[in-house]
């Protein structure tokens, strides 16, 4: 019986692009081989390869300066990755609003000048900070930002303005969830986990101006410039990874690109802030215009609840719904994959369990 699986990653995938790998498993396009077993340097990959580059491309709009490259490693190669490819003047400014920005500053502090600017830490990474040019020093690489947070449930409400600095976007758990209007970045990274396919690619757009300013000690496999040059096939890619991620991108140009799923994402995530919002049971702790549409984090009124909560949700199929550590109780990730009927059921099961629970 398929589940409604509520993680935060890997996340659910589309049932007809299971159906479609599955079907091809054993044998891709009469090759007599599965994409797993096929060599990254024969026809066959190579044109999932091209293909899936090509459909990234159109579905995001991202035009002809900006190149893109799948690799390996995750998004959080990246947070090392990224420092050691922008170091023309080994400096750079972090917004930090969750988890995933900490990390990635910290790991940058171990190549240069690297510094936080601004945190969302003071009430627990409930809101975004604002930001204006002046937050921002003159002479550095790059601001880096994490466009939305998957363990505390806020997203920017828009793109900040850096006064002409790049903007690096760590958009891992929301590429493809929304329209981005790419030009205003100078580098988009995200692991495939989440809206993209499964684990193990790594999607990186980065503008064509900024390659060829890595830091001596950068090593090759991280070199952006490298594998730009290579078309992603320096070394064996994570073949079978991008070929489903190829898949999902034809599901959702089928449906109607990035604009139709937005507006299929806005209506899930409606749905279950209006049943938080309305009840004195649950609560969601985010400022309002700072709410992800990708992970609702919320509780009952006490931790004891939250976990019976999770408990009874996973005896009716609906799993994967404990919250993080830093936050606590319940995180419901609604990722593009994730049908409404599942969000459907979750709010039905939520007003089943608030009445039974309620005293």
């Amino acid at each position: 019986m398929r589940i409604f699986n509520f993680s935060a990653g890997p996340g659910m995938l589309p049932e007809e692009v299971l159906a479609e790998a599955q079907k091809k498993l054993l044998d891709y396009e009469g090759s007599g081989m599965s994409v797993m077993e096929m060599s990254h340097r024969g026809k066959h990959y190579e044109a999932i390869n091209a293909e899936a580059e090509a459909l990234l491309r159109e579905i995001m709009n991202i035009p002809d300066n900006y190149e893109v490259i799948f690799v390996q490693g995750g998004a959080t190669t990246q947070f090392e990755a990224i420092p050691l490819n922008l170091a023309k003047y080994g400096a750079a400014d972090y917004v930090v609003t969750g988890n995933f920005a900490e990390r990635a500053f910290k790991e940058a502090q171990k190549f240069g000048d690297y510094k936080e600017v601004a945190s969302s830490a003071d009430c627990n990474h409930t809101y975004i900070p604002k930001l204006s040019p002046s937050n921002f020093r003159k002479n550095i690489d790059y601001v880096h930002i994490c466009y939305n947070n998957t363990i505390f449930g806020t997203k920017f409400d828009k793109v900040p303005d850096t006064g002409g600095i790049p903007i690096v976007a760590d958009m891992s758990s929301c590429i493809l969830s929304e329209e981005f209007d790419v030009s205003k970045f100078g580098v988009i990274y995200a692991g495939a986990q989440k809206n993209a396919g499964p684990a193990g690619a790594t999607i990186v757009i980065v503008h064509r101006d900024l390659l060829g300013n890595e830091s001596k000690n950068c090593p090759t496999m991280l070199k952006w410039s490298t594998q730009v040059k290579e078309k992603s096939l320096y070394n064996t890619p994570p073949c079978f990874s991008t070929y489903v991620s190829m898949l999902v991108f034809r599901w959702i140009k089928k449906l109607g690109g990035v604009k139709a799923i937005n507006a299929i994402n806005k209506k899930k995530a409606k749905v279950l802030y209006d049943a938080i919002d309305k009840s004195k049971f649950y609560s969601n702790k985010v400022e309002k215009e700072y709410r992800s549409i990708m992970n609702v984090p919320f509780v009952t009124p006490n931790a004891e609840l939250d976990d019976k909560f999770v408990k009874e949700a996973a005896t009716v199929g609906l799993t994967t719904l404990k919250g993080h550590r830093l936050v606590g109780g319940m995180r419901a990730s609604i990722y593009n994959a994730m049908p409404s009927a599942g969000v459907d059921a979750l709010v039905d099961f939520m007003k089943k369990f608030e009445k039974e629970n309620k005293k």
